[in-house]
C-alpha cells in the first residue's frame, strides 16, 4: 500500500465523524490482513501510534475493531516496535483509568494470543511479565487490575511459559500469596496460573510448590472458602502435571476423602474434592491404583446424594409409578430449591466415576459388583444434567467391557459380559421410565445408553422388546420429539432388530411400521436414511424364510413399504446418503418379496438400472443387484437383465477398485443364477475384461476373476464355448499368475479350481494343460528365469489337482513319469524340485503304495547337493506317507533309526505326516497305538539334541501329535519341565505352544489345568527357556487367552522383567582389528514386548497400563532398533485404548521419541542401515501422531515437541504423509462398517 493511502486512511482515522473513522479503522484492519501488505519503519510507527489511539476511542465498535487491528499488525511489525506497544498497553493497564484498563487488557491477551513464537515473543514476555508480576503484588493495585494481569499471565504462561524460566520461582512467590486474598475470582485465576506455571516447572520448583500447598491443606485451622480454593488448586495441579504429582497422592487423597464423607453442610467442598480425585484417577493412573478401591466407594456414595429427597420415599414412588402406563414426569414437577446445589457434587460424582471406569479396565469385574448396581439407580436422578453424565458414565462401562471382551462371547460366571447380562432386566426397566418422560435429552440419552447395550450385549434385549417398542413408537411419533431423538432411536431400533432372530419382532410389526415409514418421510437427510436402514432390518424380519407357507402373514405389508421407497428412490433432488439407502433397501425389497411385486417390477427394475448408470450411485446399485441375483426367488430380470450385464462388464475396467470387485461378484451371481439368459457375445465380452484382472497384484480380485470363469465353465449351455474363449484369453495370465511368489490362500485355492473346470469343460487337453503348467516352474524361454520357490509349491498344488481330475490310469503314468523325473534328471535341479513336490501333493491325496519302490527314489535324493532338493524330497516322503501310514510311515521311523546323517530331513518328514493328520478331516486315518509310541520314544530321545533346527522341528511334531493325542502327550510334556537339561525344557515348553490354535480343540480342557507348569518357566535361569515360555504365552494369549487370563497376575511381572535390558547377557567378541559388542537378551526382549502386545487385545481387563507404561515401555523406547517397533506399537494400542494412562506420563514420553525421530546415520551407513533407521522413524512418527489425537493441552512439553520438533524441519513432510496414512485407514475402516 502507497505511502499516501496510508496517509489519507490516517487522516480519516484522526476525524471527528464517529462513522469516518469505523469505515478507516476497518480499511486498515482489511489492509493489514492481506498477505501482500508490507510494513517500513515510518510506515510502521505511524500505524501502530494510531491503533494505540484508537483504543481509547470513546465509540466502542471502533476500540473494537483497533483490537483486531493488533493481530495482523504484531505479526508483521518488528520487534522493537512489538515490544514499545506492549509496554504502552501494559502501562494503561496498571495505572489507566477502567475504561482503558478494560480495553487495554483485551489487547494484551490479543497480541499474546497472536504473536508467534520466537525472538518477538522472547522479547515481549520478557518485557512484559515483571510488569505483570507488579500489577499482581503491587498494594496500590485493585482487585480488578490483578484480575485482568493475572488472566493475561495465565495466557503467556499456556503459550510461552518455558521462554520465563528465569521468572518463575519469582511468579511462583506472587502467585502464591493471591490464593490467601479473600476475593474468590481472584483466587481462581491465581489457581488457572499457577496451573499452567506448573507444566514449566523444574522438578524441584515443582516440588517446593506442590509442599507449601499441601502444608496449607493440612491447616485444619483454614476458613472453609480457604479449604475449597486448596482443594482446587491440588486439583488443577494434577491436571497440570499429571504423574509428577504422584508421589504426594497418599498425603491429599484421605482428607480429601473424608471431605467428600462428611462435607454435607459444604457441597461446593465436596464437589472440589470429587473433582480432585477424578484428576487423580485420570492424570496419575500408576500411583493412585492402590487408592482406587477407596475412589469408587466415595464417588458411589456422593452419586447419591441427594439431601432434598429422601431415598425410601422415592424408591417407594417409583414402585408405585412402575404398573402406570404413563410414568410421572419428574422433570416438570421437581422439588424446587434455588439454594440447592447438591447436583453439583452428584454431577462431580458421576465424572469421577466415570474416570474410573474409562481408565482401569482391570477394575471390571468389581465394578459390575459395586458401581453398575447404582448407576442403574441412578437413573432416575431428577436433574437433568446430572442423568445425562449418570447415563455417560454406564455407556463408559459398557465401552469398557466391549473393550475388554473384543468380540468375545463368553458367558462364563466370572466374564464381564455375563455380569451385564444379568443386569440386563434393571437396565431395561429403568430406561423404560426415562423414554416415557417429557424431556427429549434425557430420551436420546437413553436410547444412546440402550445402543451402546446391543453393541455389547447384541441378542440381550430379545426378551423386553414389548416393553421398548412403546419408547420408540413415542420417539418417532410424538411431535416434540427433535432429529437427534428420533436419529437415536432409529439407530438402536436397527442395531436390536439386526442381532435378535426375525421372530421377537413379529407381534411389533405392525406397531413399528407406521412410525418407521413415516420416518423415511422425514426432510432431514439423516432421519431418512437412518429410517431406511431400518426398512432394510424391517423386510428381513417380516420373511425371513422364504417357504410357501410363512408363520408371519408379511403380505399386508409389502405395498406400503414398496411405495414408501420407491418414492424416496425415483426423487432427485435428495442428498447422496438417502440415495444410497434408498437403492440398498429396494434390493433387500425385491430379493425378499420380489415375488408379491410382479407387476411393479417393471417400474423398479428400470430405475434401478437408471441408478446403476449414474456414477455417483452405480457402486451401492451393483451391490443391490447382487442382493437381488442371489435371491431363492430367482426373480425375473428379463427386462433389465442384458443391459444390466452390459453395464457391470464395462466396469470391470474403471480405476474404482471397490466397484470392480463388487461387479465381480454381482456378475458371478447373475451367471448362476441367469446364465441360460445371458448371450454367448456377454460371456465373451466379460472374459476379455476378466483377463486384465488376472496379476498378483490384487490377489483377492483375481480370486473373484478365476472364480467368474470356473462358473462360465460350469454353465451347462455356454461351457464349451466359454472354456474356448478363457484358454485364449485367461490362461496365459494364470500360467504367468502361478509363478508368482505372492500367490497364496484363497487365490491359489481358486486358481486350482480354475485349472479343473478348464480340463472339464473339454475345450483343454489334459496333456497339453500339464505340460504347460509344469513348463512355467522349468523356466521355458518364454517365461523368461527360473521360477521362484513359492511358485514350485503353486504349480505342484495345480499340478496335483488336475492329476486327480484325470482318469486313474492317466493319474498312475504322470506319477511314473514324475518318479522317472526324480531318478533321471541328474543337473536338472528345477525338473527334480518340481517332480518331487507333485508326487508330495499327489501322494498326500492319493494311495500311492502301487508304485513300487517309491520311498526309495525320494530317500536317495536327501544325498542331493542342493539344499531345496533335500528339503523337496523330505517334503513328498511326508505326503505320500499320508496317503498310506501304515506302509510309509514304518517306513520313515525305520529310517531315523537307522540314518543319523538324515534325521534332520526325516524328521521333517515326520513333522508332515503329524500336521496333515492335526489338520486335515477329509479322509483323516489315526496313527495305531504303537505308532504313537514310536514316535514318542524316538521325539523324546532328539529333545537334547545339539542341533537347535533339529529341537525345533521335534518341539512342532510334539505339539501336533500332542492335539491328536492329548492324554498321552500333555502329561508327557508336564512331565518334563521339570527336566535337568535346558533344552529338554525349552522343547516341550515350544511344544505345548503348536497344541494351542485358534479353533476349539479337545486338547484345551487337559492344557488348561497345567499350562501353568509351561508358562512359569519364564522364570527359568536359561534364557532359551524364558524366551520359549514367552513365546507360548504370547500365542496362548493370540489364539485362546481364557487359557492364561487367571494366571496373568503372577505371570505380568515375570514378562515384565524380560523386557528389561540385562547387563550379564551382553558379552564382547574379540574379533582381533575390532571388538564387536553381542546382545544376547535382546531377542527375549523384543518377544517380551511382543507378547504385551498381543495381551493388550485380548487381556487388557488384566493389565494395569500405568505400571508398565513407566518404566518398561520407557526402557523399550530406548532400546535397539528391533525393540523399538514393537514399543511404537504398543504406544500407539494404549493411546487408543487406555489413553489417560498415556497422558498422564506424555512428557517423559518426548525424550526417546525425540532421539529416535532425530537420528542421524553415519555418512559411511549402507543403504540397509539407512533403510531400516527409515522404517524406525516412521514407526516412531505413527506412535507421535496417536499421541498427537489424544494429547489436546494436556502438555505443553510435548506440545512444543511437535511444533519445534516434528511439525517443522526435515520431519515435517515425512509427518504429513504418516498422518494421511493413518486418516486413510481410519477412513476406511469407517467404510468397512457402513
Amino acid at each position: 500500500m502507497a505511502s499516501a493511502t496510508v496517509g489519507l486512511l490516517l487522516e480519516k482515522i484522526s476525524s471527528k465523524d464517529k462513522d469516518y473513522r469505523y469505515m478507516a479503522t476497518s480499511d486498515l484492519l482489511s489492509e493489514l490482513q492481506k498477505d501482500s501488505f508490507r510494513l517500513d519503519a515510518d510506515t510502521e510507527r505511524k500505524i501502530s501510534q494510531i491503533v494505540l489511539h484508537q483504543l481509547d476511542d470513546p465509540s466502542g465498535d471502533i476500540s473494537g475493531i483497533a483490537v483486531k487491528c493488533l493481530g495482523p499488525l504484531v505479526r508483521k511489525a518488528g520487534e522493537n516496535r512489538v515490544v514499545d506497544m506492549v509496554e504502552t498497553l501494559c502501562t494503561r493497564l496498571l495505572t489507566g483509568k477502567d475504561t482503558q484498563r478494560d480495553i487495554a487488557s483485551i489487547a494484551l491477551k490479543t497480541v499474546v494470543a497472536e504473536i508467534a513464537s520466537g525472538s518477538v515473543a522472547q522479547s515481549v514476555v520478557v518485557s512484559l511479565t515483571p510488569k505483570l508480576i507488579k500489577g499482581i503484588t503491587s498494594k496500590d493495585s485493585n482487585m480488578e487490575v490483578k484480575s485482568d494481569c493475572l488472566d493475561i499471565l495465565s495466557d503467556i504462561l499456556h503459550r510461552f511459559g518455558s521462554l520465563i524460566s528465569p521468572e518463575h520461582e519469582k511468579l511462583l512467590n506472587s502467585l502464591l500469596m493471591q490464593l490467601n486474598l479473600q476475593r474468590a475470582g481472584v483466587r481462581k485465576r491465581a489457581i488457572q496460573c499457577l496451573a499452567a506455571l506448573a507444566a514449566n516447572m523444574s522438578d524441584e520448583l515443582l516440588a517446593r510448590a506442590t509442599n507449601i500447598i499441601i502444608s496449607s491443606f493440612k491447616n485444619t485451622s483454614e476458613q472453609p472458602e480457604m479449604t475449597r480454593t486448596t482443594v482446587q488448586m491440588i486439583g488443577a495441579l494434577c491436571r497440570a502435571v499429571g504423574y509428577r504429582f504422584g508421589p504426594h497422592l497418599c498425603e491429599v487423597i484421605p482428607p480429601l476423602i473424608v471431605y467428600c464423607q462428611n462435607g454435607e453442610h459444604d457441597d461446593e467442598l465436596q464437589e472440589n474434592s470429587l473433582q480432585a480425585l477424578e484428576s487423580f484417577v485420570l492424570r496419575c493412573p500408576r500411583d493412585v491404583s492402590k487408592h482406587c478401591g477407596e475412589i469408587l466407594e466415595v464417588a458411589l456414595y456422593c452419586l447419591g446424594y441427594d439431601p432434598n429427597v429422601d431415598g425410601d420415599m422415592q424408591k417407594d414412588k417409583d414402585e408405585d409409578m412402575d404398573g402406570e402406563e404413563e410414568y410421572y414426569d419428574e422433570s416438570g414437577n421437581e422439588y424446587s430449591d434455588d439454594e440447592d446445589v447438591s447436583w453439583k457434587v452428584r454431577r462431580a460424582a458421576a465424572k469421577c466415576l466415570s474416570g474410573v471406569i474409562s481408565s482401569r479396565p482391570e477394575m471390571l469385574f468389581v465394578l459390575y459388583h459395586k458401581a453398575c448396581p447404582k448407576l442403574i439407580e441412578r437413573f432416575r436422578e431428577r436433574e437433568e444434567n446430572v442423568k445425562i453424565d449418570v447415563f455417560n458414565a454406564f455407556i463408559d462401562l459398557l465401552r469398557q467391557t466391549g473393550t475388554v471382551t473384543k468380540g468375545s462371547r463368553d458367558l462364563s460366571s466370572s466374564s464381564p459380559l455375563y455380569m451385564l447380562q444379568q443386569e440386563v432386566p434393571r437396565i431395561v426397566k429403568s430406561t423404560n421410565r426415562q423414554l416415557q418422560l417429557k424431556s427429549v435429552k434425557t430420551k436420546v440419552g437413553a436410547f444412546s445408553l440402550l445402543k451402546e447395550l446391543v453393541i455389547v450385549l447384541p441378542d440381550c434385549l430379545s426378551e423386553h422388546m414389548s416393553s421398548l417398542v412403546p419408547g420408540i413408537e413415542r420417539a418417532l411419533s410424538d411431535k416434540s420429539s427433535t432429529s437427534n431423538l428420533k436419529i437415536e432411536a432409529l439407530v438402536f431400533t436397527r442395531l436390536v432388530m439386526a442381532s435378535n432372530p426375525p421372530v421377537v419382532f413379529h407381534p411389533h410389526i405392525q406397531a413399528l411400521t407406521n412410525p418407521v415409514l413415516a420416518a423415511v418421510n422425514e426432510r432431514y437427510y439423516k432421519v431418512t436414511s437412518e429410517a431406511l436402514r431400518v426398512c432394510g432390518e424391517l423386510v428381513k424380519a417380516i420373511r425371513p424364510e422364504l417357504v410357501q407357507s410363512p408363520s408371519f402373514n408379511f403380505i399386508p405389508y409389502v405395498q406400503p413399504i414398496y411405495s414408501t421407497i420407491l418414492k424416496r428412490l425415483t426423487a432427485q433432488d435428495q442428498d447422496q446418503e438417502v440415495k444410497e439407502c434408498a437403492i440398498t433397501c429396494m434390493g433387500l425389497i425385491i430379493s425378499l418379496l420380489g415375488d408379491q411385486l410382479k407387476r411393479e417390477l417393471g417400474v423398479c427394475l428400470p430405475l434401478l438400472l437408471d441408478r446403476l448408470r449414474n456414477e455417483i450411485t452405480r457402486l451401492t446399485t451393483v451391490k443391490a443387484f447382487a442382493t437381488i441375483a442371489e435371491s431363492p426367488l430367482k426373480i425375473d430380470l428379463s427386462c433389465i437383465l442384458g443391459q444390466a450385464v452390459l453395464e457391470l462388464t464395462t466396469f470391470l475396467r474403471k480405476a474404482n477398485r471397490a466397484l470392480r470387485l463388487a461387479s465381480l461378484g454381482t456378475l458371478n451371481a447373475l451367471l448362476i443364477a441367469y446364465g441360460d439368459k445371458i448371450g454367448s457375445s456377454s460371456y465373451e465380452s466379460i472374459i476379455i475384461e476378466l483377463s486384465s484382472l488376472i496379476s498378483d497384484a490384487d490377489l483377492h480380485m483375481t480370486a473373484l476373476a478365476l472364480e467368474l470363469c470356473c462358473t462360465m465353465m460350469k454353465d451347462k449351455r455356454h461351457h464349451s464355448y466359454a472354456g474356448v474363449v478363457v484358454k485364449e484369453r485367461v490362461l496365459p495370465q494364470a500360467l504367468v499368475l502361478v509363478k508368482s511368489p505372492l500367490l497364496q490362500g484363497q487365490a491359489l485355492q481358486t486358481l486350482q479350481g480354475f485349472f479343473t473346470a478348464l480340463v472339464q469343460s473339454a475345450s483343454t487337453s489334459f496333456d497339453i494343460l500339464l505340460d504347460a503348467l509344469l513348463s512355467t516352474a522349468r523356466g521355458s524361454s518364454s517365461g523368461g528365469g527360473p521360477a521362484s520357490k513359492q511358485a514350485f509349491h503353486s504349480v505342484a498344488q495345480c499340478a496335483a489337482v488336475l492329476c486327480l481330475a484325470a482318469p486313474d490310469a492317466k493319474c498312475s503314468s504322470i506319477v511314473s513319469m514324475l518318479i522317472n523325473s526324480v531318478e533321471n534328471s541328474l543337473g536338472q535341479d528345477a525338473t527334480q524340485l518340481l517332480s518331487l513336490l507333485c508326487l508330495g501333493e499327489i501322494g498326500r491325496r492319493k494311495d500311492l503304495h502301487s508304485h513300487i519302490n517309491l520311498e526309495g527314489v525320494i530317500i536317495r535324493s536327501f544325498q542331493s547337493p542342493s539344499e531345496e532338493i533335500k528339503s523337496a524330497a523330505s517334503y513328498a516322503l511326508g505326503n505320500i506317507a499320508v496317503g498310506n501310514l501304515s506302509k510309509y510311515l514304518t517306513f520313515i521311523l525305520s529310517q531315523i533309526d537307522n540314518q543319523s546323517k538324515l534325521q534332520y530331513l526325516l524328521l521333517h518328514s515326520l513333522k508332515e505326516v503329524i500336521a496333515r493328520q492335526s489338520t486335515d478331516d477329509a479322509g483323516k486315518v489315526d496313527f495305531k497305538g504303537t505308532d504313537v509310541q514310536k514316535i514318542l520314544a524316538l521325539l523324546f530321545t532328539h529333545c537334547q539334541s545339539e542341533e537347535e533346527g533339529i529341537r525345533n522341528v521335534v518341539a512342532e511334531c510334539l505339539g501336533k501329535l500332542a492335539i491328536l493325542e492329548p492324554g498321552k502327550l500333555v502329561p508327557a510334556l508336564k512331565e518334563r519341565t521339570l527336566s535337568s537339561s535346558a533344552f529338554t525344557r525349552a522343547t516341550v515348553v515350544i511344544a505345548i505352544k503348536y497344541t494351542i490354535v485358534d479353533r476349539p480343540q479337545p486338547i484345551d480342557m487337559h492344557i488348561k489345568p497345567c499350562i501353568d507348569s509351561f508358562l512359569m518357566l519364564i522364570r527359568d535361569e536359561d534364557r532359551h527357556v524364558r524366551r520359549a515360555a514367552v513365546s507360548a504365552l504370547s500365542t496362548a494369549a493370540h489364539n485362546k487367552a481364557v487359557l492364561v487370563k487367571d494366571l496373568l497376575p503372577a505371570l505380568l511381572p515375570l514378562l515384565y522383567d524380560q523386557t528389561v535390558i540385562k547387563k550379564e547377557l551382553i558379552r564382547t567378541v574379540d574379533l582381533g582389528p575390532f571388538k564387536h559388542t553381542v546382545d544376547d537378551g535382546l531377542e527375549l526382549r523384543k518377544g517380551a514386548f511382543e507378547c504385551v502386545d498381543t495381551l493388550l487385545d485380548n487381556c487388557l481387563d488384566q493389565i494395569d497400563p500405568s505400571s508398565f507404561i513407566d518404566p518398561y515401555l520407557l526402557s523399550g523406547l530406548s532400546d535397539h532398533y528391533d525393540v523399538k517397533m514393537p514399543c511404537h506399537l504398543i504406544l500407539s494400542k494404549l493411546a487408543e485404548k487406555c489413553p489417560s494412562a498415556v497422558l498422564a506420563v506424555v512428557d517423559t514420553l518426548v525424550e526417546p521419541l525425540e532421539r529416535t525421530v532425530t537420528t542421524k546415520m553415519k555418512p559411511d551407513a549402507v543403504k540397509q542401515e539407512v533403510d531400516r533407521n527409515e522404517d524406525m522413524i516412521r514407526s516412531a512418527l505413527r506412535a507421535i501422531e496417536s499421541l498427537n489425537r489424544i494429547s489436546g493441552d494436556a502438555s505443553s512439553r510435548f506440545k512444543a515437541f511437535m511444533n519445534n520438533v516434528v511439525k517443522s524441519g526435515p520431519l515435517a513432510e515425512r509427518y504429513n504423509a504418516v498422518r494421511h496414512e493413518s486418516d486413510a485407514v481410519v477412513t476406511g475402516d469407517i467404510m468397512d462398517m457402513s
